[in-house]
């Protein structure tokens, strides 16, 4: 059961991560013609960078599940290496569930800005007056399936590491190794 969650929720955090990715291309794009517009034609198109500002936070909340999933948050593995493997799985689902415990404080924090801004009907100080709960409930949600990966993850760890034992437990959660490393950057699936 917990695996078929596992998979079904690293493949909305994959289509998640591809939709954060297009709204960076459309601001990258929006950025471009803004620039053009204004060299050219000494025009700009305004808000543009209101725009890019509100694509960057709804992709970075929407990708951070994504890289839960796919194991590449930055570590300091200075230690791991030598290690046993006991060790390396405790030191893993420690590291997940402070990383997991960061993201749900952030997420809480998050969910009162939110809630601020639908009370208030709070708008943009710019010339567009941006409704602020249009980027920001996306950019919540974000956060709130980071969390909801991280506990997913946390209790499929832990389970494999009971079943499995320790090697189950860092293929889902642990650091990749160089040849991992390789296989993905080659396209390699096995």
């Amino acid at each position: 059961m917990i695996e078929k969650l596992i998979s079904i929720s690293h493949g909305t955090a994959r289509r998640l991560a591809w939709f954060g990715g297009t709204l960076l291309i459309a601001a990258s794009v929006l950025v471009t013609i803004d620039v053009i517009c204004r060299k050219l034609f000494n025009i700009s198109l305004g808000g543009a960078d209101e725009f890019t500002g509100y694509c960057f936070a709804v992709a970075t909340s929407l990708s951070l599940s994504f890289a839960l999933f796919e194991r590449v948050h930055i570590r300091i593995d200075a230690l791991y290496g030598f290690a046993g493997p006991r060790l390396r799985a405790a030191a893993d689902l420690f590291g997940l569930a402070l990383l997991t415990g960061f993201t749900a404080l952030v997420a809480m924090m998050a969910w009162d800005l939110v809630a601020d801004t639908l009370e208030y009907n709070s708008r943009s100080i710019t010339p567009l007056k941006v409704p602020l709960a249009i980027p920001q409930i996306p950019w919540l949600i974000g956060w709130l399936f980071a969390v909801f990966s991280g506990v997913l993850l946390l209790i499929g760890a832990i389970a494999r590491l009971r079943r499995d034992g320790s090697e189950a437990s860092s293929r889902l959660i642990g650091i990749k190794s160089t040849r991992e490393t390789i296989e993905d950057e080659a396209g390699i699936r096995t």
